[in-house]
């Protein structure tokens, strides 16, 4: 079955809805600029209430590879998701550190980049260190998390290339009205999603939620 992560959790009720519904993983967003930027403390007491089985992965920007450390320790996180926009062998060298310390590692490329940009990560020591890849739409302004599609059509052959050396995560823009079709063009391992299952920025809609995952799964019948 296609993994599921809810991305953007700000509060214990968001969350046990999104494990109630059938997410297989909850995002928290620690990057100040993001409307989703949540505490560490909150997302501890979050963290600390949901199932071992849940992965809990904390969304980076510009922390070191230390300082996600301390704070995956801190908070009890299971996962981190790398938006270092770069692409450089400081992100190779971030990766490799941080699974020493037993994360599991997402590393997010922005879908309109050409094909050579995910080179770095699909070298013999680098697919060892990385738990999965990211295709995410970006702007001028965002690293991520923009809500917007990127191009379908022009990134299929690139990512479904990929994914056949590491498992690919699809994220931007998704919704409960064409996740399906996403998991029928890409066969990903994962899908991840945020702002179409919000009510507001930070806050779920249970509704489209419990929708997006149900999608998801249509899908997974229909593949």
């Amino acid at each position: 079955m296609t993994w599921i992560k809810i991305c953007g959790t700000t509060n214990l009720e968001d969350a046990q809805t999104a494990v109630d519904s059938g997410a297989d993983a909850l995002g928290f967003v620690f990057y100040e600029k993001s409307p989703r930027n949540i505490d560490p403390d909150k997302a501890g007491e979050i963290v600390a209430a949901l199932p071992q089985n849940i992965e809990k992965v904390g969304v980076f920007v510009t922390h070191s590879s230390e300082e996600i450390a301390k704070l995956a320790n801190r908070i009890g996180l299971t996962a981190a998701q790398l938006h270092r926009g770069d692409h450089s062998r400081a992100m190779e060298n971030d990766m490799a550190s941080l699974k020493g310390r037993g994360l599991k590692l997402i590393a997010v490329v922005p879908a309109e980049i050409p094909d050579q940009s995910t080179g770095i990560f699909l070298g013999q020591e680098t697919t060892k260190n990385v738990f999965a890849l990211m295709f995410d739409s970006s702007s001028a302004v965002s690293p991520g998390g923009t809500g917007k599609i990127f191009n379908w059509q022009q990134a299929e052959g690139m990512i479904q290339a990929v994914s056949m050396r590491i498992p690919v995560i699809v994220a931007g823009g998704l919704n409960s009205q064409n996740v399906t079709e996403a998991i029928k063009v890409f066969e990903p391992f994962g899908v991840d999603v945020v702002s179409s299952v919000e009510s507001s920025p930070g806050k779920k809609d249970p509704e489209k939620v419990r929708a997006f995952i149900q999608a998801v799964r249509a899908g997974d019948r229909t593949a």
